[in-house]
């Protein structure tokens, strides 16, 4: 499998003397169902979109939603980040608006970097073309992984449902119940997903070599595309991979690595690429480069983003893979309203997109609350 990544960079982005206004809004949405996260319970995802306008009175969105838990900065530090960035460029004016620009991108936090390298591009896109549509970010319907948790009641009906649906790929999660449950889990999925849908595993660090291995052997050959950071010890990755022949997904680890470091790693099958934690489209768009020169599934996933950052999202997915690799973007479900009216369209296991579809959509002012800055 080798894929072509190609994206737009900050490189492509719009010259900072081009720029005018910077506008930065609240959001808070309500979950469909509490959501927990590294041990804690949340009910809304909070974070802050950024709106960038030129004098041609072009605009481009990006969503900055830190994932409590994961992220290194919360939503107030992304807050008060870009309220400061926005401030020393714009309202001020700046001496050299081309460093404040390239160094505020250089130095910003994960999250913060992934909004404005996205409003950036999606600005670029609009000054390019004045009639392009606001939320327009690329032409094209990319795979959406189907995820699978709750009660084995609630899996299995929820994987027949997207195998209804079309889904190509479906994620199940697993090292939460005992291992030989988990063996009998993902063998009900495999029966009721059939051989057509690809079956991913996410165990989130939970086991030991040992469980690992016994997990592995006792499931046999139930067909598993990867699983998803496996072991508590990453560094017994290869010892867990030798021992199942299961190949292993790259997650967290990612942030502890260069994408250099995937040379040699027979045992990863692919990498799951949150620019909201790797900070940004040029590093994640590094890290898709890297893994599909070495024939490493490069997989884009989301961290329960707003519509503004699943767009910004699925646009990367399909600049780095197109429709060849499904991606991780069915977090939009916990989502229980948007920024985005109406909601984004899911139909058919992918997300469709194009300039058509893009202008029967907009952002709902109702759901943001504006940031003044001095």
């Amino acid at each position: 499998m080798k894929l072509q990544h190609t994206t737009r960079t900050t490189a492509d982005s719009p010259d900072a003397g081009t720029l005018s206004r910077c506008r930065i809004f609240r959001y808070r949405l309500p979950l469909a169902a509490p959501l927990r996260l590294a041990g804690q319970v949340i009910h809304e995802r909070a974070g802050v979109l950024v709106r960038i306008d030129s004098g041609s009175g072009a605009s481009g969105w990006g969503d900055a939603a830190p994932l409590p838990g994961f992220s290194r900065e919360t939503v107030q530090e992304a807050e008060t980040e870009l309220t400061a960035w926005a401030g020393a460029g714009f309202d001020t004016g700046g001496d050299d608006r081309e460093s404040w620009l390239s160094g505020g991108l250089a130095a910003a936090s994960p999250s913060v970097r992934f909004a404005l390298e996205t409003a950036l591009a999606r600005l670029s896109r609009r000054m390019e073309d004045a009639a392009a549509a606001e939320l327009a970010c690329f032409e094209g319907a990319v795979p959406v992984n189907g995820l699978l948790a709750g009660s084995r009641e609630e899996v299995l009906a929820d994987a027949r449902r997207l195998r209804d649906g079309g889904c190509r790929a479906v994620k199940l999660k697993v090292g939460g119940r005992p291992v030989a449950e988990d063996v009998g889990l993902t063998r009900a999925v495999r029966d009721v997903i059939g051989d057509a849908v690809s079956l991913r595993l996410d165990a989130n660090r939970s086991w030991s070599l040992e469980q690992g291995v016994a997990f592995g052997r006792q499931l046999g050959g139930a067909g598993v595309e990867y699983l998803e950071e496996p072991l508590r010890d990453p560094s017994q990755l290869r010892e867990l991979f030798d021992a199942t022949g299961i190949p292993v997904a790259l997650d967290e680890s990612l942030l502890e690595l260069r994408p250099e470091d995937l040379e040699g790693r027979r045992e990863v099958g692919a990498v799951v690429l949150k620019p909201t934690l790797l900070g940004g489209l040029a590093r994640a768009g590094e890290w898709a480069a890297k893994a599909s020169a070495l024939n490493i599934r490069p997989v884009v996933s989301s961290c329960f983003e707003s519509g503004v950052g699943l767009l910004a999202l699925a646009a990367f997915a399909w600049a780095s893979t197109g429709d060849a690799v499904p991606a991780g973007l069915d977090t939009y479900r916990r989502l229980a309203a948007d920024v985005v009216e109406p909601r984004l369209p899911f139909g058919a296991g992918a997300i469709a997109w194009s300039d058509a579809v893009a202008r029967a959509h907009r952002i709902d002012g109702s759901r943001l609350s504006e940031i003044r800055h001095a």
